[in-house]
């Protein structure tokens, strides 16, 4: 009984450690697909270029509760001309406890949060894609720790050269 006590004890003195971390809804904010050179652009040949453009905005809503934006631009040329045009904003709201520090809050929003936005904004892509049909658009998984990392090392360069 008094092991089980102990072991009750240490259960919950380890989860007031841990700092917390909720999801409360996860939501398309917008959504655009535009396909401006339909349908002369069905009868060319697909050699497509893809390009891709991902931007993360986040905003504090009350204490401890942030909204985070992963936004999703997909444009496909065709030769000159754009075959598709798709834009996404997948967006979170996302409960993180005091116990975050300030570098693992930063974290949290650039990385962490998009990471788990990216899958919901990537089938959304390429639904839209697919409903306009266009050949399906997968989109490869993304490194966000390594966007994040990369994202901070041109920040203190910056603040460097600022220095100097």
């Amino acid at each position: 009984m008094a092991d089980e006590q102990q072991a009750n004890g240490a259960t919950a003195e380890n989860q007031q450690q841990q700092p917390q971390f909720a999801i409360q809804r996860v939501y398309t904010k917008d959504v655009s697909f535009e396909a401006p050179n339909s349908p002369s652009v069905f009868r060319k040949e697909w050699k497509p270029d893809l390009k891709l453009d991902m931007n993360v905005k986040h905003e504090k809503l009350e204490d401890n509760v942030y909204e985070v934006v992963l936004t999703l631009t997909a444009t496909n040329k065709v030769g000159e001309e754009v075959a598709f045009l798709c834009e996404v904003h997948q967006a979170g709201i996302f409960t993180i406890g005091d116990e975050v520090q300030e570098g693992q809050l930063a974290h949290t929003l650039g990385s962490f949060c998009p990471n788990i936005l990216f899958p919901y904004a990537r089938e959304c892509v390429a639904s839209l894609v697919n409903r306009a049909t266009f050949p399906q658009l997968n989109l490869a998984p993304v490194n966000f720790d390594a966007i994040f990392a990369q994202h901070i090392q041109q920040q203190q360069a910056q603040q460097q050269q600022a220095d100097a």
